[in-house]
């Protein structure tokens, strides 16, 4: 079944397979809450789907909307400069397609509280 929206999650990669492991288990779970949204997972590199490949196949379904959420714990390099070139190709590409860009996910308190809470709790 298509849907019209989108999460996409986006992560990094890394070499090892096992590293999405984590990853992979947000992208159950966020789908178990968001029914009616397609929930993905891409990466930036070294794994597989590329952020552009999964665009592709998502339009290609007949989606329109897509919300792109960086799990990264910080705005570096990748999300500030490497992401918005992506973005600014998909958008060239797919000019009808609804492209939102949220915040790094450790930029916000509700994570970092999260994390600290974890932290908190091995002592």
């Amino acid at each position: 079944m298509s849907k019209e929206s989108a999460l996409i999650l986006f992560a990094h990669g890394a070499r090892d397979p096992r590293w999405a492991a984590p990853f992979q288990r947000l992208q159950k779970m966020t789908q178990l809450s968001l029914p009616d949204c397609a929930v993905e997972l891409a990466f930036l590199e070294f794994m597989t789907p590329s952020l552009p490949d999964l665009v592709a196949g998502l339009v290609e379904q007949g989606c329109l909307t897509v919300t792109v959420s960086p799990i990264f714990l910080g705005q570096g390099g990748h999300v500030l400069r490497d992401l918005p070139l992506l973005l600014d190709e998909l958008r060239t590409s797919y000019p009808a397609l609804d492209i939102k860009l949220a915040t790094a996910v450790g930029e916000e308190e509700t994570v970092l509280q999260a994390i600290r809470d974890y932290c908190i709790s091995l002592v």
